[in-house]
């Protein structure tokens, strides 16, 4: 019976990860590895301050977010839960490729350090945004508010609200455009999202796309081992180069989780495995069991839903597995 692992997008700008680490010997392994690669302490991508400076901010939430997500994995591993097929929004993209086998950790976490010596913007440039859009059902093929607004982009697509009412949508752009849409729609059908200053996902992130593509051209990309779902289109990334060109799109293309979970839902997936706390639990209408796994006692419930579900455990050694 297969299982899906679907790893959210986002960064992590809270701590997180601080009860998996106290309670496990295998987690805090994995992260001085971590902090052997990227420069930050433990206590760092565990819980400390983010630096200043939007690039560099916005490289140490990845690398929190991921090391969080690759602990989850390890201990779902160490507990004999492996994934038969995988797939993330955005940050989670990139780590579903890694623990596909597409590419090895060390080269994931040097390349999330690397990303701090981004190009900041002009001190002129107008500032960024992102907001979320609540779009009626009954009005989901009607052309959208922000269609030909300038400065404002489809960001994402998370899909159906649980009850059906209406499909949740992702929007990036100037923050002035931003806060324009969302003053002129109905009382919250547009909500900005706070703290969020870079228009991710969206053709403001050029510059970022420009600086990290040659350096990805270096990188030791191979072929996933088990299937990885595209955030970008409908679809696998079955080869080498279709992982390094998701790597390179994913910062100015839009994501859908849509297609992710109907990517899952082809492969027959009976249960998935939510890494982390990017993707809010109970909200979306995601079409199969999921269980949201952060904190040590949520692995003993994905553990115990998978046994109950027939899913076949696999005792090995984790700490070996994908490095």
């Amino acid at each position: 019976m297969p299982l899906g692992y679907l790893f959210g997008g986002g960064v992590g700008t809270e701590p997180h990860g601080t009860e998996l680490y106290e309670a496990s010997p295998l987690v805090r392994e994995l992260y001085e590895e971590i902090s052997g690669w990227t420069g930050l302490t433990a206590e760092q991508i565990l819980r400390g301050e983010l630096p200043g400076g939007r690039e560099r901010r916005q490289s140490a939430g990845t690398i929190r977010e991921t090391a969080l997500a690759v602990a989850v994995h390890d201990l779902l591993a160490e507990a004999g839960l492996r994934p038969d097929v995988v797939g993330g929004l955005s940050l989670g993209a990139m780590t579903a490729s890694c623990l596909a086998g597409a590419l090895d950790r060390r080269s994931l976490f040097t390349l999330l350090a690397r990303t701090a010596d981004a190009p900041e913007p002009p001190p002129d440039a107008p500032e960024e945004g992102m907001a979320l859009a609540f779009v009626e059902a009954a009005e989901a093929q009607a052309p959208p508010p922000w269609h030909g607004v300038p400065d404002l982009h489809l960001a994402g697509d998370f899909g159906p609200l649980a009850d059906g009412s209406r499909r949740i949508l992702m929007l990036a752009g100037h923050r002035a455009a931003v806060e324009r849409l969302a003053a002129e729609a109905a009382p919250g059908a547009v909500v900005p999202l706070p703290g969020r200053t870079i228009a991710v996902h969206s053709p403001l992130r050029r510059p970022f796309r420009d600086f990290i593509t040659p350096h990805l051209a270096t990188m030791p990309f191979t072929a996933p081992r088990i299937p990885l779902l595209s955030c970008l289109e409908r679809g696998e990334l079955k080869t080498a180069d279709e992982v390094r060109d998701m790597f390179e799109r994913n910062s100015t293309d839009p994501i859908s989780l849509v297609d992710i979970y109907e990517g899952m839902r082809s492969h027959d997936v009976r249960l998935g495995l939510v890494m982390g706390p990017a993707i809010p639990e109970g909200m979306l209408d995601i079409p199969f069991p999921v269980v949201h796994v952060e904190k040590p006692e949520h692995i003993r419930l994905a553990v115990g839903t998978a046994y109950d579900l027939g899913i076949r455990l696999s005792p090995g050694d984790s700490a070996a597995w994908d490095r």
